[in-house]
């Protein structure tokens, strides 16, 4: 019998990881780790277009990991969830027990993104 894991539950979880999966999102994730940010302060930071920050941060926004904090004309963003930093400490525990299995993975390793092929 297979079991379909969107039937047990797992649809939340896969949503969270989704949102995380993007190299931009998780970017903007671990500066915002560091303190609320502008999204000028981002574009500076991470060295990106502000219409590709604005997506990102408008994303994690919707996806209820980011709030924004307006104060006349701007928007100061920040984590909302603080248990975000213990997943992502997880999540570099866990990549620093697998070394370099999870990017040599044929799947979604960077070999298979193209990164080092």
């Amino acid at each position: 019998m297979t079991i379909n894991c969107l039937a047990v539950g797992m649809e939340p979880a896969v949503s969270l990881f989704h949102s995380l999966s993007d190299a931009t999102r998780l970017a903007i994730v671990r500066r915002l780790a560091e303190g609320e940010a502008r999204v000028v302060d981002l574009t500076r930071d991470l060295g990106l277009a502000q219409s590709t920050v604005s997506a990102h941060v408008a994303c994690l926004r919707d996806c209820g990991l980011v709030s924004g904090r307006p104060e006349g004309r701007q928007v100061f963003y920040s984590l909302s969830r603080p248990e975000l930093l213990d997943l992502l400490a997880a999540a570099e525990a866990v990549l620093a027990a697998t070394g370099e299995a999870v990017t040599l993975c044929p799947r979604y390793g960077v070999v298979a993104d193209g990164v080092g092929a």
